[in-house]
């Protein structure tokens, strides 16, 4: 494969006013290749986020919590692309706190601090508005088991008051969503999701029902679900592609209201993510993969 155009995937209105690429891209590598690793050259980051937008990314997902040392994802998105094109949609996410000891955002934002979560977010990216904000609970264990509609009523109480476009939630199960949809409406959910981790198929299409995005994270494997590149070889063969660009194909030929937002802190690696809009898989293609 030779192109790479994030616009051939196809678009979704997020929240029924946010006209955005299908295809999007992750920021929690730009600043190092995992949330306890060692810092990238900030000057990379900062190239690999002025291609993206050259090649037709306007969709970046990104966190306080994404970064290492002294890089960090918002102040490389801040740098590399304001003043923002117009059409650049941003979407934040909220909870995680890095612990003090560890660095590892592994303790979780009360109600209370919620505000000043999203007040920071607002000034290191250098917005008057956020264009979307998910609610990320717990962590990367079994997702459910607890109320979240005081956390996510403050974000709704936010939006009300102008500081947020659109809501979603992030880490969640299916009763999770319906408290939070309850009370505002979910633009989007972000869950983990791909080839090899199907198991919220359900609450995809409870999604797609209602008109909520689905962009999950970790699209190509990662956390304690990695995906075994071996089983997809032959199907990436046929179109001369990458497993990793068939993984990024299927999740966007699965359902309308799929983003898929790849990462990466390689310019060499994001021409390829961004190649995955161009592949067609065919329905003998789908049927091996199983969906």
């Amino acid at each position: 494969m030779t192109t790479n155009t994030p616009t051939s995937a196809g678009t979704f209105l997020l929240g029924g006013d946010l006209r955005i690429n299908r295809l999007g891209f992750g920021a929690m590598r730009l600043a190092a290749n995992s949330l306890h690793g060692p810092s990238r050259d900030p000057r990379t980051g900062i190239a690999v986020l002025r291609r993206a937008v050259e090649l037709g990314v306007n969709h970046i997902d990104t966190a306080g919590f994404y970064g290492s040392g002294e890089v960090h994802a918002h102040e490389l998105i801040r740098e590399a692309l304001s003043p923002y094109p117009e059409d650049l949609v941003i979407a934040t996410k909220v909870g995680p706190l890095r612990d003090e000891a560890t660095g590892i955002p592994s303790r979780e934002a009360t109600a209370d601090e919620l505000r000043g979560l999203v007040e920071e977010d607002l000034r290191r990216l250098g917005l008057e508005r956020l264009d979307l904000v998910y609610l990320r609970v717990g962590g990367l264990g079994p997702i459910g088991g607890e109320s979240i509609a005081q956390r996510y009523g403050v974000l709704a109480a936010l939006r009300e008051e102008g500081l947020i476009r659109h809501l979603g939630v992030s880490n969640v199960d299916a009763a999770q969503y319906a408290e939070a949809e309850a009370i505002a409406p979910v633009a989007a959910v972000q869950n983990h999701f791909h080839l090899q981790h199907r198991d919220d198929a359900e609450l995809l299409a409870r999604c797609a029902a209602l008109g909520s995005a689905y962009a999950p994270f970790f699209p190509l494997g990662g956390g304690n679900r990695p995906l075994d590149p071996s089983r997809y070889e032959r199907i990436a063969a046929r179109h001369d592609a990458t497993v990793a660009q068939v993984a990024l194909a299927w999740l966007l030929a699965l359902s309308p209201v799929m983003l898929a937002i790849p990462g990466t802190g390689s310019p060499e690696h994001l021409e390829e993510n961004m190649a995955a809009a161009d592949l067609r898989l065919s329905e003998e293609d789908l049927a091996e993969l199983g969906g």
